[in-house]
């Protein structure tokens, strides 16, 4: 047994050794399959700033968070993303690209973020975003953007913010928003554009919760009434698109860049503009008061049938069957939205979302409810005991009349009276 202990001991002097192993020696080596000068922790992979021109050959498959911003990237190669099934978020942006083209987002149905911004995109084609239906953000703005297909957004139906600010847009579809549905959209940022012309009658038409994050700011809006009076009734309503950036609205009263006119505040060119141009433009919402614990029904009134209704809540939860998460609220077959227990959480904006082939695709029809607490009921008069109350006090006034002496002083001014 000594003999074992003895060389034991050899065998841990011979792997000392005299110098001994350095710290160095056990540092943890890097992923075998990250590519050369990109750090790779978990399931995040950064390349960013590195200079490159070309995407890594070999990306890690367990990638679900990919920067390759600040870069030279040119170009992206159909198929590219293959790999990467995991992916949930894709940061492209400062780059050099200027085109995409079909196929470059094959694989990635699964991206929620798509960071685009401060490339140098000219336009945005019918396929080039295909195969990103789970697309909630898109970052587009600070590009060279003067073009997007009609349907350069069709197919991203959970898109809820998209970012198209400081371009050289001119033009844009309100009316179906390059074929995106309005459903999921919360925000849509097309300010520092070249906007000029814009059809009042389909902004009126959008849903108040897309209206509240419309930013139209910095563009060479023309000095129309009617856009002017709609404008300033968001304006008067709170819409944060708007109040935040007020100062930013501007507008061209004769189509050259001097003759630049803040919207809301005072300028001649609008004085003779009659909000009655704008009466009939976008419907009220509805006010309704309910009182708290009662069952409340709205319906979805449309100017024709609608094929699929949706609501959206003030939590900006969207409502279909059979309802919301917590089980407060009910949508029923015919689309309407029923609340059988009214609670303070329930106050605020509801808005009926309806589709079908006779309807704008984006019709809407808003409540805005008030809940009130009930008022406490006022105790029952009890007559019975007031008259028993009142017989004992007669009663007894009755008693010291008859039988109380009258005081001497009462006396005598009785006795003087008599003679």
């Amino acid at each position: 047994m000594v003999w074992l202990v003895l060389l034991g001991a050899l065998l841990c002097l011979s792997r000392v050794g005299v110098g001994g192993l350095g710290a160095e020696d056990f540092l943890p080596s890097g992923p075998r399959d990250c590519p050369y000068r990109c750090v790779c922790a978990a399931d995040l992979l950064s390349c960013a700033g590195l200079g490159l021109q070309d995407v890594p050959a070999a990306l890690p498959a367990a990638t679900t968070d990919l920067d390759l911003s600040h870069n030279a990237l040119q170009r992206l190669r159909p198929g590219w993303l293959t790999p990467l099934s995991r992916l949930r978020a894709l940061r492209l942006g400062h780059n050099e690209l200027d085109a995409l083209g079909r196929g470059v987002f094959t694989n990635a149905s699964g991206l929620r973020l798509l960071d685009l911004s401060s490339n140098a995109l000219r336009a945005l084609g019918r396929h080039d975003l295909e195969g990103l239906g789970a697309l909630e953000r898109l970052l587009l703005f600070n590009n060279r953007l003067a073009h997007l297909d009609e349907l350069a957004f069709r197919g991203l139906g959970a898109l809820s913010r998209l970012y198209l600010g400081c371009n050289q847009l001119s033009s844009f579809s309100f009316d179906h928003l390059h074929g995106l549905g309005a459903t999921h959209l919360r925000t849509l940022d097309l300010s520092s554009n070249r906007l000029g012309r814009i059809p009042v009658a389909a902004l009126a038409a959008l849903p108040a919760f897309l209206k509240n994050g419309l930013y139209l700011h910095n563009n060479p809006l023309a000095c129309d009434c009617r856009l002017y009076h709609l404008l300033q009734r968001w304006l008067q309503r709170g819409l944060s698109a708007v109040s935040d950036f007020a100062p930013q609205y501007m507008c061209l009263a004769f189509r050259v860049p001097t003759s630049r006119v803040r919207f809301f505040e005072h300028s001649r060119v609008f004085e003779n503009c009659s909000a009655a141009l704008v009466g009939g433009l976008e419907r009220p919402e509805e006010q309704l008061h309910v009182q708290m614990g009662r069952p409340l029904t709205l319906r979805c009134n449309t100017s024709a049938p609608a094929v699929r209704v949706a609501w959206v809540s003030p939590k900006q939860e969207l409502l279909v069957a059979p309802g919301s998460r917590d089980g407060s609220i009910a949508v029923l077959a015919d689309g309407s939205l029923a609340i059988s227990n009214v609670q303070p959480w329930h106050e605020g904006l509801f808005v009926c979302l309806a589709a079908g082939p006779r309807l704008h695709h984006n019709q809407t029809h808003e409540y805005n409810v008030s809940v009130h607490s009930p008022r406490p009921e006022p105790e029952a008069f009890n007559t019975g005991f007031t008259t028993l109350l009142g017989c004992a006090v007669g009663l007894v006034l009755v008693l010291l009349y008859v039988f109380a002496p009258p005081c001497p002083g009462c006396r005598r001014c009785y006795r003087q009276g008599r003679y």
